[in-house]
C-alpha cells in the first residue's frame, strides 16, 4: 500500500534534482549579471580585444625589426644608396635581401587587413602567410648564396622564419581561444540575466521597501468603538 506514495516521492525528488538551473538562477545576483554584461558590451564597443591588439603590435614589430636588420645590412655593404641600387634596381635572388624585406611587408599587410580591419576569427590568413614565408625562406636558403655573405646571410632568414611562426602560435593558442572564451561567458551571462528577469519580472526599487507607521485596517474597528463610547451620554 505504501508503494505508490514512495514512487511519487522518488519522482518528485528526481524532478527537483533534474532542474538545478532554476535554483542557480534564483541564487544569481542581478546586479552582478548586469555589471558583467555591461563590461562585455564595453569590450565589444572598443572593436578589438586586448589580446588581438597585442597580436597586431607584434606583427608591426615584425615588420620594423626586419626593416631595421635590412638597413643595417645595407650599411655594412658600403652605404645605403649603393646597396639599394644593387639590391633593388639590380635585384638578384641569390644575393639580395630585398625579397626578405618584401616578405615582411607582405605578412604585415595581410595580417593587419585580416585581423585588425576585418577582425577575422579564423586561422586561415595566418596559415597562408606562414606557409608562404616558410616555403620562400627554405627555397632561398637552399638555392641562394646568402651564407657566403657573412652573418646577415644567417640572421635575416632565421629571424624572419622565427617571427612568422611566433605569430602563428600566438594567434592560434592565445587570441582565438581567449576571444571565444570571452564570447561564451558573455552569452552565458546574458542567458542567465534573461532567465532571472523571467523568473523575477517585478524588480523592486529601494523606494518600495518601507514600513508603514500604523496599519489603518487593523485599527479601524478600535477607533470606531472608542468614538462610540465617547459619544454616549454619561448617566
Amino acid at each position: 500500500m505504501n508503494r505508490v506514495p514512495g514512487e511519487a516521492e522518488n519522482a518528485h525528488t528526481s524532478s527537483v534534482e533534474s532542474c538545478p538551473s532554476l535554483r542557480d538562477v534564483h541564487s544569481i545576483n542581478p546586479a552582478q549579471l548586469m555589471a558583467r554584461i555591461e563590461s562585455y558590451e564595453g569590450r565589444e564597443k572598443k572593436g578589438i580585444s586586448d589580446v588581438r591588439r597585442t597580436f597586431c603590435l607584434f606583427v608591426t614589430f615584425d615588420l620594423l625589426f626586419i626593416t631595421l636588420l635590412w638597413i643595417i645590412e645595407l650599411n655594412v655593404k658600403g652605404g645605403i644608396e649603393t646597396a639599394l641600387k644593387k639590391e633593388v634596381l639590380h635585384y638578384d635572388y641569390s644575393s639580395s635581401y630585398f625579397d626578405i624585406f618584401l616578405l615582411a611587408v607582405f605578412r604585415f599587410k595581410v595580417l593587419i587587413l585580416a585581423y585588425a580591419m576585418c577582425r577575422l576569427r579564423h586561422w586561415w590568413a595566418i596559415a597562408f602567410t606562414t606557409a608562404v614565408t616558410s616555403a620562400f625562406l627554405l627555397a632561398k636558403v637552399i638555392i641562394s648564396q646568402l651564407f657566403s655573405q657573412g652573418a646577415f646571410g644567417y640572421v635575416l632568414p632565421i629571424i624572419s622564419f622565427i617571427l612568422a611562426w611566433i605569430e602563428t602560435w600566438f594567434l592560434d593558442f592565445k587570441v582565438l581561444p581567449q576571444e571565444a572564451e570571452e564570447e561564451n561567458r558573455f552569452l552565458i551571462a546574458q542567458d542567465a540575466s534573461e532567465r532571472a528577469a523571467f523568473l523575477h519580472p517585478g524588480v523592486l526599487s529601494d523606494g518600495q521597501f518601507y514600513s508603514p507607521p500604523e496599519s489603518v485596517a487593523g485599527r479601524s474597528d478600535e477607533d470606531s468603538e472608542e468614538k462610540q463610547d465617547s459619544e454616549k451620554p454619561v448617566v
